[in-house]
Protein backbone atom coordinates (compact mmCIF):
# COMPACT_ATOMS: atom_id res chain seq x y z
CA UNK A 1 0.00 0.00 0.00
CA UNK A 2 1.37 3.39 -1.01
CA UNK A 3 1.86 6.23 1.42
CA UNK A 4 -0.83 8.29 -0.31
CA UNK A 5 -3.38 5.48 -0.05
CA UNK A 6 -2.53 4.98 3.61
CA UNK A 7 -2.99 8.68 4.25
CA UNK A 8 -6.40 8.64 2.58
CA UNK A 9 -7.48 5.70 4.77
CA UNK A 10 -6.31 7.45 7.95
CA UNK A 11 -8.06 10.69 7.02
CA UNK A 12 -11.22 8.77 6.17
CA UNK A 13 -11.15 6.98 9.51
CA UNK A 14 -10.61 10.24 11.39
CA UNK A 15 -13.47 11.89 9.49
CA UNK A 16 -15.74 8.95 10.32
CA UNK A 17 -14.91 9.21 14.03
CA UNK A 18 -15.38 12.98 13.99
CA UNK A 19 -18.81 12.51 12.38
CA UNK A 20 -19.83 10.00 15.06
CA UNK A 21 -18.69 12.32 17.85
CA UNK A 22 -20.51 15.28 16.30
CA UNK A 23 -23.67 13.15 16.21
CA UNK A 24 -23.27 12.27 19.90
CA UNK A 25 -23.08 15.92 21.05
CA UNK A 26 -25.74 17.44 18.82
CA UNK A 27 -28.99 18.78 20.24
CA UNK A 28 -31.44 15.92 20.78
CA UNK A 29 -34.40 15.42 18.48
CA UNK A 30 -37.83 15.97 20.03
CA UNK A 31 -40.03 13.01 19.09
CA UNK A 32 -43.77 13.18 19.64
CA UNK A 33 -46.59 10.72 20.19
CA UNK A 34 -50.16 10.79 21.51
CA UNK A 35 -52.07 8.01 23.25
CA UNK A 36 -55.66 7.85 24.48
CA UNK A 37 -57.10 6.06 27.51
CA UNK A 38 -60.66 4.74 27.69
CA UNK A 39 -60.66 5.34 31.47
CA UNK A 40 -59.32 8.89 31.40
CA UNK A 41 -61.18 10.86 34.11
CA UNK A 42 -64.08 12.98 32.86
CA UNK A 43 -63.26 16.68 32.51
CA UNK A 44 -59.52 16.07 33.06
CA UNK A 45 -57.42 17.81 30.40
CA UNK A 46 -54.69 15.96 28.48
CA UNK A 47 -51.18 16.05 29.94
CA UNK A 48 -47.80 16.20 28.24
CA UNK A 49 -45.09 13.86 29.49
CA UNK A 50 -41.40 14.26 28.68
CA UNK A 51 -39.35 11.03 28.61
CA UNK A 52 -35.65 11.70 29.25
CA UNK A 53 -33.32 8.69 29.35
CA UNK A 54 -29.66 7.74 29.51
CA UNK A 55 -27.91 11.08 30.04
CA UNK A 56 -24.68 9.28 31.10
CA UNK A 57 -23.04 12.36 32.58
CA UNK A 58 -19.31 12.15 31.80
CA UNK A 59 -16.68 14.10 29.91
CA UNK A 60 -16.20 15.25 27.30
CA UNK A 61 -19.56 14.69 25.59
CA UNK A 62 -22.05 15.12 28.46
CA UNK A 63 -20.99 17.74 31.04
CA UNK A 64 -23.56 19.33 33.36
CA UNK A 65 -23.65 22.45 31.16
CA UNK A 66 -25.01 20.38 28.28
CA UNK A 67 -27.71 18.92 30.52
CA UNK A 68 -28.74 22.47 31.44
CA UNK A 69 -29.07 23.38 27.74
CA UNK A 70 -31.17 20.29 27.04
CA UNK A 71 -33.36 21.02 30.07
CA UNK A 72 -34.06 24.46 28.62
CA UNK A 73 -35.07 22.81 25.33
CA UNK A 74 -37.42 20.51 27.24
CA UNK A 75 -38.90 23.39 29.24
CA UNK A 76 -39.67 25.26 26.01
CA UNK A 77 -42.08 22.45 25.07
CA UNK A 78 -44.00 23.00 28.36
CA UNK A 79 -44.34 19.39 29.57
CA UNK A 80 -46.63 18.82 32.54
CA UNK A 81 -44.57 15.90 33.84
CA UNK A 82 -40.93 14.82 33.35
CA UNK A 83 -39.74 11.22 33.65
CA UNK A 84 -36.00 10.49 34.01
CA UNK A 85 -35.52 6.87 32.95
CA UNK A 86 -32.14 6.05 34.45
CA UNK A 87 -28.46 5.65 33.59
CA UNK A 88 -27.44 9.00 34.97
CA UNK A 89 -23.78 8.02 35.46
CA UNK A 90 -21.20 7.32 32.76
CA UNK A 91 -19.35 4.09 32.12
CA UNK A 92 -16.33 4.78 29.93
CA UNK A 93 -12.82 4.18 31.22
CA UNK A 94 -11.52 6.78 28.75
CA UNK A 95 -13.32 9.92 29.87
CA UNK A 96 -12.02 13.37 30.68
CA UNK A 97 -14.25 13.95 33.69
CA UNK A 98 -16.15 11.78 36.14
CA UNK A 99 -18.98 13.50 38.04
CA UNK A 100 -20.08 12.71 41.57
CA UNK A 101 -23.64 11.67 42.40
CA UNK A 102 -24.25 15.13 43.87
CA UNK A 103 -22.98 16.86 40.71
CA UNK A 104 -25.16 14.63 38.53
CA UNK A 105 -28.24 15.27 40.65
CA UNK A 106 -27.57 19.02 40.62
CA UNK A 107 -27.51 18.94 36.80
CA UNK A 108 -30.72 16.90 36.58
CA UNK A 109 -32.41 19.41 38.86
CA UNK A 110 -32.73 21.66 35.79
CA UNK A 111 -35.54 19.40 34.56
CA UNK A 112 -38.69 20.90 36.07
CA UNK A 113 -42.41 20.55 35.34
CA UNK A 114 -45.67 21.47 37.10
CA UNK A 115 -46.52 17.85 38.00
CA UNK A 116 -42.95 17.13 39.04
CA UNK A 117 -39.86 15.29 37.86
CA UNK A 118 -39.67 11.59 38.74
CA UNK A 119 -36.89 9.06 38.22
CA UNK A 120 -36.03 5.39 38.10
CA UNK A 121 -32.47 4.11 38.31
CA UNK A 122 -30.63 2.35 35.50
CA UNK A 123 -28.10 -0.46 35.48
CA UNK A 124 -25.13 1.95 35.48
CA UNK A 125 -26.52 3.78 38.49
CA UNK A 126 -26.81 0.51 40.40
CA UNK A 127 -23.35 -0.64 39.28
CA UNK A 128 -21.83 2.48 40.82
CA UNK A 129 -24.01 2.88 43.95
CA UNK A 130 -27.78 2.83 43.60
CA UNK A 131 -28.63 3.95 47.16
CA UNK A 132 -26.19 6.88 46.90
CA UNK A 133 -27.75 8.03 43.62
CA UNK A 134 -31.22 7.69 45.11
CA UNK A 135 -30.20 9.89 48.05
CA UNK A 136 -28.59 12.48 45.77
CA UNK A 137 -31.73 12.74 43.63
CA UNK A 138 -33.98 12.98 46.68
CA UNK A 139 -31.81 15.81 48.01
CA UNK A 140 -32.60 17.93 44.93
CA UNK A 141 -36.31 17.11 44.96
CA UNK A 142 -36.41 14.25 42.43
CA UNK A 143 -38.15 11.18 43.89
CA UNK A 144 -37.03 7.74 42.69
CA UNK A 145 -40.08 5.63 41.91
CA UNK A 146 -38.55 2.14 41.64
CA UNK A 147 -41.27 -0.53 42.07
CA UNK A 148 -44.01 1.75 43.31
CA UNK A 149 -46.78 3.97 42.01
CA UNK A 150 -48.23 7.39 42.83
CA UNK A 151 -51.28 9.33 41.74
CA UNK A 152 -50.39 12.47 39.76
CA UNK A 153 -53.28 14.53 38.45
CA UNK A 154 -55.50 12.22 36.36
CA UNK A 155 -52.76 9.61 36.04
CA UNK A 156 -51.42 6.69 38.03
CA UNK A 157 -47.66 6.82 37.47
CA UNK A 158 -45.66 3.64 38.15
CA UNK A 159 -41.89 3.18 38.07
CA UNK A 160 -40.14 -0.17 37.60
CA UNK A 161 -36.78 -1.11 39.08
CA UNK A 162 -33.99 -2.04 36.69
CA UNK A 163 -34.26 -5.60 35.41
CA UNK A 164 -30.62 -5.97 34.26
CA UNK A 165 -29.39 -5.59 37.84
CA UNK A 166 -32.30 -7.61 39.28
CA UNK A 167 -33.77 -4.60 41.04
CA UNK A 168 -37.24 -5.04 39.56
CA UNK A 169 -40.04 -6.21 41.85
CA UNK A 170 -43.15 -6.81 39.79
CA UNK A 171 -45.31 -8.13 42.69
CA UNK A 172 -44.58 -4.97 44.70
CA UNK A 173 -45.32 -2.83 41.65
CA UNK A 174 -48.65 -4.60 41.10
CA UNK A 175 -49.63 -4.17 44.76
CA UNK A 176 -48.81 -0.47 44.65
CA UNK A 177 -50.82 0.09 41.47
CA UNK A 178 -53.81 -1.93 42.74
CA UNK A 179 -54.48 0.71 45.40
CA UNK A 180 -54.78 3.47 42.81
CA UNK A 181 -57.31 4.12 40.02
CA UNK A 182 -56.34 4.08 36.34
CA UNK A 183 -55.32 5.19 33.77
CA UNK A 184 -51.80 3.87 34.35
CA UNK A 185 -48.46 4.86 32.82
CA UNK A 186 -45.37 2.79 33.62
CA UNK A 187 -41.83 3.97 33.03
CA UNK A 188 -38.73 1.83 33.33
CA UNK A 189 -35.07 2.07 32.50
CA UNK A 190 -35.05 -1.01 30.26
CA UNK A 191 -37.88 -2.37 28.12
CA UNK A 192 -36.79 -5.93 28.94
CA UNK A 193 -39.23 -6.00 31.85
CA UNK A 194 -42.20 -5.67 29.49
CA UNK A 195 -42.96 -9.33 28.61
CA UNK A 196 -43.43 -10.11 32.32
CA UNK A 197 -45.86 -7.28 33.05
CA UNK A 198 -49.59 -7.90 33.66
CA UNK A 199 -52.19 -6.36 31.31
CA UNK A 200 -52.85 -3.24 33.40
CA UNK A 201 -49.55 -1.81 32.22
CA UNK A 202 -50.74 -1.05 28.71
CA UNK A 203 -48.45 1.92 28.08
CA UNK A 204 -44.74 1.78 28.95
CA UNK A 205 -41.97 4.35 28.42
CA UNK A 206 -38.34 3.20 28.55
CA UNK A 207 -34.77 3.86 27.48
CA UNK A 208 -31.54 1.85 27.94
CA UNK A 209 -31.03 0.70 24.34
CA UNK A 210 -29.82 4.05 22.93
CA UNK A 211 -31.74 2.84 19.85
CA UNK A 212 -28.59 0.86 19.09
CA UNK A 213 -26.28 3.93 19.30
CA UNK A 214 -24.21 2.63 16.39
CA UNK A 215 -26.51 1.63 13.53
CA UNK A 216 -24.66 1.15 10.25
CA UNK A 217 -26.03 0.97 6.69
CA UNK A 218 -26.64 -2.62 5.49
CA UNK A 219 -25.33 -3.98 8.82
CA UNK A 220 -27.88 -2.42 11.18
CA UNK A 221 -27.41 -1.99 14.92
CA UNK A 222 -24.16 -3.36 16.34
CA UNK A 223 -26.06 -4.14 19.54
CA UNK A 224 -29.55 -3.50 20.90
CA UNK A 225 -28.53 -3.76 24.61
CA UNK A 226 -31.69 -5.83 25.03
CA UNK A 227 -32.13 -9.53 25.65
CA UNK A 228 -34.90 -9.40 23.05
CA UNK A 229 -32.75 -8.16 20.18
CA UNK A 230 -34.46 -5.63 17.92
CA UNK A 231 -37.91 -6.25 19.38
CA UNK A 232 -37.55 -3.36 21.83
CA UNK A 233 -34.63 -1.53 20.29
CA UNK A 234 -36.23 1.78 19.36
CA UNK A 235 -39.34 3.87 18.89
CA UNK A 236 -43.00 2.99 19.27
CA UNK A 237 -43.62 -0.76 19.59
CA UNK A 238 -47.22 -1.94 19.35
CA UNK A 239 -48.10 -5.39 20.67
CA UNK A 240 -51.47 -6.91 21.61
CA UNK A 241 -52.72 -5.00 24.64
CA UNK A 242 -49.62 -2.87 25.03
CA UNK A 243 -47.73 0.08 23.53
CA UNK A 244 -44.09 0.74 24.39
CA UNK A 245 -42.05 3.85 23.61
CA UNK A 246 -38.25 3.41 23.68
CA UNK A 247 -36.07 6.50 23.46
CA UNK A 248 -32.54 6.79 22.05
CA UNK A 249 -31.54 8.79 25.11
CA UNK A 250 -29.19 11.72 25.47
CA UNK A 251 -25.74 10.32 26.21
CA UNK A 252 -23.49 7.50 25.06
CA UNK A 253 -22.06 4.29 26.45
CA UNK A 254 -18.65 2.64 25.79
CA UNK A 255 -17.76 5.11 22.99
CA UNK A 256 -18.80 8.77 22.56
CA UNK A 257 -20.08 7.98 19.06
CA UNK A 258 -23.50 7.76 17.42
CA UNK A 259 -24.39 6.64 13.92
CA UNK A 260 -27.96 6.20 12.71
CA UNK A 261 -29.36 6.68 16.24
CA UNK A 262 -29.23 10.36 17.14
CA UNK A 263 -29.88 11.65 20.68
CA UNK A 264 -33.55 12.21 21.40
CA UNK A 265 -36.25 12.69 23.99
CA UNK A 266 -39.98 12.05 23.71
CA UNK A 267 -42.91 14.36 24.33
CA UNK A 268 -45.93 12.10 24.85
CA UNK A 269 -49.45 13.54 25.09
CA UNK A 270 -51.95 11.51 27.12
CA UNK A 271 -55.68 12.09 27.18
CA UNK A 272 -59.19 10.69 26.75
CA UNK A 273 -60.35 8.45 23.95
CA UNK A 274 -62.71 10.30 21.64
Amino acid sequence: MGLRAFGVIVLGALAFLAWGYANSVRDPIVRRASFAFADWPAQAPPIRVALISDPHLQGPDMPPARIARIAAQVAAQKPDLILLAGDFVGDRSLRTCDYSDAEIAAALRHFRAPLGTWAVLGNHDHWRDGPAMRRALKAVGIPVLDNRAVRIGPLTLAGAGDTHTENENIPALVRSVARLPGPTLLFAHSPDIIPRLPPRFGLVLAGHTHCGQIVLPLIGAITSASNYGDRYRCGVVREPGRITVIGAGLGTSVLPLRYGALPDWWLVTLGPRS
